[in-house]
């Protein structure tokens, strides 16, 4: 499993970003996915998750209401749609594939590279 994030970039606040976790050419469908983000100067955290073969989705309280993840109907790429941004979303977002619905690193096998998202006026 090779693992893509992308979609960041530099976002005014009030902004929206669609963020995609793909692995080319495979469906994710048997892997939960998650996204976590890692802010300058902090410890990564767990932003949203959904599970496996069109599971459930499991949202940090932080996230909730601005944030959701899903799944294509094609189970190629889960996307992270975060709507207003504000200037403390600014961190890499990092998506991660394991076997279980979960917000704990640990249960993540598979990492991404990471894909910056910056909100600045």
């Amino acid at each position: 499993v090779q693992l893509q994030a992308s979609g960041g970039g530099v976002v005014q606040p009030g902004g929206s970003l669609k963020l995609s976790c793909t692995d080319p050419g495979t469906s994710l469908d048997r892997y939960a996915i998650a996204w976590f983000r890692q802010a300058p100067g902090k410890e990564r955290e767990f932003v949203a998750a959904i599970g496996r073969y069109g599971g459930r989705s499991y949202y940090a309280e932080s996230a909730k209401g601005r944030f959701t993840i899903s799944r294509d109907n094609a189970e190629i790429t889960v996307t992270l749609q975060i709507l207003s941004l504000k200037p403390e979303d600014t961190a890499v977002y990092y998506c991660a594939a394991g076997g279980i619905l979960s917000s704990r690193e640990a249960e993540y096998r598979y990492w991404g590279q990471g894909t910056q998202v910056t909100v600045s006026s």
